[in-house]
C-alpha cells in the first residue's frame, strides 16, 4: 500500500512539473487576448508579467487579418521599403486570477529574459475599463503609443555590420592609418594652427549660434535642395562643364574682363538710384498679376476655342484689306448721296409712299402671312402663259364644261359643271322625265355644291382663310340676296360686315350619325 501511494505521488508530481509551464488543472484562469505588430519570436508557454511578477503564460500564437488601417508597417520585395501590414499577431493569454481585470488601454510589449534570446511578455496596465473574459486588447492607435510597445532585436543590431559595412569599415580604418602614417610634423604643425584657428572660430561660432542666425534651419535646407536636385545631376554636371568652358573663354580676354568689372559700380549706382522709382511700379504690377490670375487660370480652359478663333483670323485678316477699300468707297458714296439735297426730298416722299401702302398692307398682309395667296397666284401665273404652239406660248383658257345636264336620266336643275356659275342644290329639274320628280329635292342623288360666295379675311390680329378650310355649317345665315330655296353655304360674318339681318337659316344640315336632312325654311 505504502509503495503504490508512493508511485502515485511521483506521477502526480511528474505531471504536475510537466504541465507547470502552462499552469496548474483545476486552477482558475483569466484568458483574454492581445494585438501586436510581431510577435518577435514568441513562443507558446513563454511568461507574461505585470511590474516583474509572473501573472500567466502565453498559451497561443494566431495570425488574424485587419479591416481597416494599420498602424503596423511591413517590410516588402527586401528592399527597404515598407507598407501598412494587412495582418498582425494575436497573443492568447491565459493569466491567473489576480491579475483580473485587466484594463484595456493596458500596454503589451515583448523583453528579453536574458542574453540568449529567451523572451516574455510584459504588460504595462492602464486606467480604462477592465477587460471581460475573452476581450483582445487592440493595437495602439498612435505612433507613439506604437513606439513604446516596440524593441529592437539582437538579430537588428547584428545585421546593421553586414559584409558591405564591415568592408566600407575595413577601408576607412585603412585610409584613416594611411593618412596618419609618417605624417608627425604635419600634425604638430596643424595642431599649432589650432590656437589661432580657435580664436578667430569663437566668434564666428557666437554669431551662428545666436537664434536669431536661424542655423537649425541650414541643414534641413541644404537636405531639401540635394533632394531637389538630385534627379538632375547629369543636367548638373554638364551646366558646369558647360560654365567652364564659359569661364575659360571669359579669362582669355583680361581686357574685355577688366572693362567688364569697371563697368559694375556705374551699373550698381544707377541701380541704386532707379530701383526706389521703380517699388510703385512694381508694386502696381505685382496688384494687375495678382488681379489677371483668375483669368489666366480661365484662359487655360478657352485656349483651344481662341486658338480656332486666331487661326481662322489668321485666315481672315488678309481679305479684310480689300473689305476695307470696298468700305471706304461705299462710304464715300453714302456720304456724297447724304449731301445732295435732292435726297431729303425723296425720303420725305418715301414716307408718304409708305404711308399711302399701310392702308393696303393692313388688309394684304393678312391674306399673305396666313393664306400665302401671293405665292398661290404667282405659281400658277408662270403656268397660266405655258401653253406651247409653233410660234411659242400662249394662254391656256379652256372651258371646262358647258352648260347642260350631268346625266341624261337624271336631270338635276343646277349641275355641277353648270357654265352659268348657279349652283347646285340637289333638286330634280322641271324637265325630269320621271313622273313625280319634277322639282323634288333628292340630296341622296343630286349633288349640291358647298361653296362659299364670299371669304372672310378676318382680321390684322386674327387673320382668317376660309376657302377650303370650312365644312357644312349648323344654323349659319345665308349670305345677302340667298333665296331659302338655296341650300347652299353662307357665312354668318358676311352678313353682319354687310349690313343686313339675318335671313334665316341655312338648309343644309349633317347630323351626327352622318345623315343629310333638308329643312325648307322659306
Amino acid at each position: 500500500m505504502v509503495g503504490a501511494i508512493t508511485t502515485m505521488i511521483v506521477i502526480v508530481a511528474v505531471f504536475l512539473a510537466y504541465n507547470a509551464n502552462s499552469g496548474l488543472p483545476f486552477a482558475p484562469v483569466y484568458r483574454v487576448s492581445a494585438e501586436m505588430c510581431n510577435a518577435s519570436r514568441l513562443q507558446p508557454n513563454n511568461e507574461v508579467r505585470i511590474g516583474g511578477n509572473r501573472v500567466g503564460v502565453v498559451e497561443s500564437i494566431e495570425t488574424v487579418s485587419l479591416d481597416g488601417a494599420s498602424p503596423c508597417l511591413a517590410e516588402i520585395g527586401g528592399g527597404g521599403r515598407e507598407q501598412p501590414a494587412s495582418t498582425v499577431a494575436k497573443l492568447n493569454l491565459k493569466l491567473d486570477e489576480v491579475a483580473k481585470p485587466l484594463p484595456e488601454d493596458s500596454l503589451v510589449r515583448v523583453r528579453y529574459r536574458s542574453s540568449f534570446g529567451l523572451k516574455y511578455l510584459e504588460i504595462e496596465r492602464g486606467g480604462g475599463e477592465g477587460l471581460p473574459e475573452g476581450g483582445t486588447i487592440p493595437l495602439p492607435d498612435g505612433e507613439e503609443e506604437l513606439a513604446q510597445v516596440q524593441q529592437t532585436e539582437f538579430d537588428d543590431v547584428g545585421n546593421t555590420f553586414d559584409t558591405a559595412t564591415r568592408e566600407s569599415s575595413r577601408r576607412v580604418l585603412e585610409g584613416f592609418g594611411n593618412a596618419f602614417a609618417a605624417r608627425g610634423a604635419s600634425l604638430n604643425q596643424a595642431i599649432e594652427s589650432l590656437n589661432p584657428l580657435f580664436t578667430n572660430l569663437r566668434p564666428v561660432a557666437k554669431a551662428l549660434s545666436d537664434p536669431t542666425t536661424r542655423l537649425d534651419r541650414f541643414f534641413p535646407e541644404l537636405a531639401d535642395a540635394a533632394r531637389i536636385v538630385a534627379p538632375v545631376a547629369t543636367d548638373q554636371a554638364e551646366l558646369f562643364t558647360h560654365a567652364a568652358i564659359a569661364f575659360g573663354a571669359i579669362s582669355s580676354d583680361e581686357q574685355a574682363l577688366r572693362d567688364s568689372i569697371s563697368g559694375g559700380p556705374p551699373a550698381l549706382e544707377t541701380g541704386i538710384e532707379s530701383l526706389p522709382v521703380q517699388r510703385p511700379f512694381l508694386r502696381d504690377f505685382a496688384e494687375v498679376s495678382r488681379l489677371l490670375r483668375p483669368g489666366v487660370r480661365d484662359l487655360r480652359a478657352a485656349l483651344p476655342a481662341l486658338n480656332g478663333a486666331i487661326a481662322a483670323g489668321a485666315r481672315t485678316l488678309p481679305r479684310t484689306e480689300r473689305l476695307n477699300r470696298d468700305l471706304e468707297s461705299a462710304f464715300r458714296a453714302l456720304e456724297q448721296l447724304v449731301d445732295e439735297p435732292s435726297t431729303k426730298a425723296t425720303l420725305v416722299r418715301l414716307t408718304d409712299t409708305f404711308g399711302s401702302t399701310s392702308s393696303a398692307g393692313e388688309k394684304i398682309v393678312p391674306y399673305q402671312k396666313v393664306c400665302n395667296y401671293w405665292n398661290y397666284w404667282f405659281t400658277y401665273l408662270t403656268e397660266h402663259f405655258a401653253e406651247p404652239h409653233q410660234y411659242g406660248t400662249s394662254e391656256r383658257v379652256i372651258l371646262t364644261a358647258s352648260p347642260g345636264f350631268n346625266t341624261p336620266h337624271e336631270y338635276p336643275r343646277n349641275p355641277l359643271d353648270n357654265y352659268a356659275g348657279a349652283q347646285a342644290d340637289g333638286r330634280y329639274s322641271d324637265a325630269a322625265t320621271e313622273p313625280g320628280t319634277q322639282g323634288l329635292f333628292d340630296p341622296h342623288l343630286q349633288p349640291i355644291i358647298h361653296g362659299n360666295p364670299y371669304g372672310p379675311s378676318g382680321t390684322e390680329q386674327a387673320p382668317n382663310c376660309q376657302a377650303g378650310q370650312t365644312g357644312y355649317a349648323l344654323g349659319e345665315l345665308l349670305s345677302p340676296g340667298q333665296p331659302p330655296s338655296n341650300p347652299a353655304f353662307g357665312v354668318q360674318n358676311i352678313s353682319q360686315a354687310a349690313g343686313v339681318p339675318p335671313l334665316g337659316r341655312t338648309d343644309l344640315f349633317l347630323t351626327q350619325e352622318g345623315q343629310r336632312v333638308f329643312w325648307d325654311s322659306k
